[in-house]
């Protein structure tokens, strides 16, 4: 189904559907930038003690919309939504720079010294985020399409697993590289983080599969596409 084929209703229906899944896939990647500084420890039913940035939790969000946006509006779109991403991101270190360069006031419930300490590494944070969110947000797509293909459009949970387990993976390991590689966090947390860093996001990356197969069932039956099809969107 394209455009062309859609009423009026559906059209303004279908985009006011995109933009709602962009903004929530920007708010989550900015979120993840700005909080990553705090740790938490998490006891997964005493099998595995995860040791993780409080920054993971929204990340995994974006995964999860880029695979929707894809299954549903195409390859195109899901790469528009990463880009803008992008620019949100280091819009969002321009606003946060800007904060950090004009003196608190004597009254300010939040002096500089604090202001700067929990936000003083955004930049590198948000400069290897970037990075790592190049790399994988855009492989995840690729082989999402890749598995679309060659299973003709079945398996929903097939390519939704495959590829955001290779992109996570390379997403982790990206941004702990370049993190310890700043000095923000010690190597010898490096492996500790990249194996809870990976085995969390998988962990989630399995769970949310059944929200994924309710979101694309109720986008494609509200526009009847058929297995596999994409909703075209020309801006």
């Amino acid at each position: 189904m394209n455009e062309s084929s859609l009423t009026l209703k559906d059209k303004k229906s279908a985009y006011r559907i995109y933009l709602i899944l962009g903004a929530l896939f920007i708010s989550s990647l900015v979120a993840s930038n700005l909080i990553f500084q705090k740790f938490f420890y998490w006891d997964f039913f005493g099998i595995y003690t995860f040791e993780i940035s409080v920054g993971i939790l929204p990340y995994p969000i974006t995964f999860l919309i880029t695979d929707i946006i894809s299954e549903i509006f195409g390859k195109r779109k899901a790469n528009q939504i990463v880009t803008a991403g992008i620019f949100a991101s280091f819009f969002s270190l321009l606003i946060v720079s800007a904060s950090a360069a004009v003196p608190a006031t004597s009254w300010s419930p939040i002096n500089d010294e604090l202001f700067n300490k929990v936000f003083g590494a955004t930049a590198i944070a948000v400069f290897a985020s970037m990075i790592a969110y190049l790399f994988a947000q855009y492989i995840d797509i690729q082989i999402f399409h890749f598995w679309k293909r060659v299973t003709k459009g079945k398996h929903l949970w097939l390519r939704n697993n495959f590829s955001t387990f290779s992109s996570q993976f390379i997403d982790t390991l990206t941004v702990l590289l370049l993190l310890c590689s700043t000095g923000i966090i010690n190597w010898d947390r490096f492996g500790v983080l990249l194996l809870n860093g990976f085995l969390f996001k998988v962990l989630v990356a399995a769970l949310d599969t059944p929200v994924l197969y309710l979101g694309v069932y109720i986008l494609r039956r509200r526009f009847k596409l058929k297995q596999g099809g994409e909703l075209t969107l020309e801006i």
